[in-house]
């Protein structure tokens, strides 16, 4: 199928560089965007709903919600590129400082936060995203709780995005290579937390009101996940999402770049590209569909 395509201290007021979101672009049914056929009737229609299987690509703007500077650009540097190309307005949201980003002896928090600031700056120019809000709060010791939430959804209603990007949130390990990050989950958790209640409930946050941010419903979410539904063809970007990778001179990424480039190459065969990213897609339109009828 073708797809178009805590305990914490409070912490500081996020920065924005926002310009108006409300732009529009062309929309073109594009062949990069793919999801398994699916093997019967029920699941063609589910497949439709829920992977957005004939939604036309081209969004006019995107959010993206994760946890440390230079987790954008391992989970979806090569799609926000690929965006940024078709015209979308792509806006980064980085929920933590950053600030645990260094085993050096000798190293603190404080004076890794605007090294890693400054990097993650960097790495969004190399992408051509529009603008990077900082939330700040501690780097391994984020918890979903009302300030986080409310942080997040403060940025959501005002960028107002077409689709929310975000890590999933249930991946607890990958293979047998990698216990997932603390921080990871707790950012997916707050990107759901947008979608449900946290951005479309006008009670929720009232506060928010009283800045001007009216509520606003998420129209689709992507979560970066090994169960994907959808492909995303970043054979074209896959060099623009490396050159992003090695803005974070302080992560030492680098020296993951066979690595990303394999695990591409591994995501695309599974979508029949050279290199995709993958994704599990959700629509969350109203539609005249009932899911339970059958077909």
């Amino acid at each position: 199928i073708v797809l178009g395509e805590q305990g914490q201290p409070r912490a500081p007021e996020p920065s924005f560089e926002l310009m108006d979101p409300a732009v529009t672009c062309e929309r073109v049914v594009h062949d990069r965007y793919r999801t398994p056929q699916p093997t019967c009737p029920q699941a063609a229609l589910a497949s439709v709903v829920a992977a957005g299987t004939l939604f036309p690509v081209g969004f006019a703007s995107a959010l993206v919600i994760f946890a440390h500077p230079d987790d954008a650009e391992f989970m979806c540097g090569g799609t926000v590129a690929s965006w940024v190309n078709e015209g979308t307005e792509v806006h980064y949201c980085v929920v933590t400082d950053g600030s645990a980003g260094s085993n050096e002896p000798g190293m603190t928090r404080e004076v890794m936060v605007p090294i890693r600031e400054r990097e993650q700056r960097a790495a969004a120019e190399v992408l051509g995203v529009r603008s990077v809000s900082f939330l700040g709060f501690v780097d391994g010791e984020l918890q979903v709780d009302l300030e986080t939430r409310r942080a997040v959804t403060r940025v959501v209603r005002r960028v107002r995005p077409e689709v929310l990007v975000a890590p999933d949130p249930s991946r607890l390990w990958f293979a047998n290579r990698y216990i997932n990050h603390w921080d990871h989950k707790q950012a997916g958790t707050l990107a759901l937390c947008a979608v449900m209640p946290d951005a479309p409930s006008r009670p929720q946050f009232p506060e928010l009101l009283e800045e001007g941010l009216e509520p606003f419903e998420i129209p689709r979410l992507w979560l970066a996940s090994e169960d994907a539904d959808t492909s995303v063809d970043i054979s074209k970007t896959l060099d623009t999402k490396l050159e992003s990778l090695r803005a974070h001179e302080s992560q030492g990424t680098a020296d993951a770049a066979d690595w990303v480039r394999e695990r591409a190459r591994e995501l695309g065969e599974e979508g029949g590209f050279e290199y995709a990213e993958g994704f599990k897609t959700f629509d969350l339109r109203d539609e005249d569909v009932d899911m339970a009828e059958p077909v």
